[in-house]
């Protein structure tokens, strides 16, 4: 079935961001936004929980919806990030700045695939 599909592979993608938090926070580190509290590694292990737990939540049938849309939350929530990572990017070599630029639209679809997996 499609939508099982597409549930697998957003839990999937989630799951495999939750692990890069933790097994090379650095890139994460960078941007978090200044303004927030604490340290940034407490960000970047609390988000990278937060995507472990969601992505949990997509990949079983009976959390799906709740995980799916927590998903869309977590992928609103941290557009903060990808403006701050453009804005710091904004003097890298073009394919740098590219790849920055390019998260921010990202969100969009990023958000309407998890709303899509919560009512399928």
């Amino acid at each position: 079935m499609a939508s099982d599909r597409s549930a697998r592979l957003l839990g999937g993608l989630l799951l495999t961001a939750g692990i890069a938090h933790f097994a090379a926070p650095k890139p994460f580190d960078a941007i978090v936004p200044r303004s927030l509290p604490g340290s940034p590694r407490t960000w970047t292990r609390l988000s990278g929980a937060a995507e472990l737990a969601v992505g949990a939540a997509v990949l079983h049938p009976h959390s799906r919806r709740t995980g799916a849309l927590a998903a869309a939350g977590l992928f609103a929530a941290v557009f903060p990030a990808n403006v701050k990572m453009a804005y710091d990017w904004r003097h890298r070599p073009a394919p740098q700045r590219a790849a920055a630029l390019a998260r921010l639209p990202l969100q969009a679809p990023l958000i309407a695939w998890a709303v899509r997996v919560a009512w399928s």
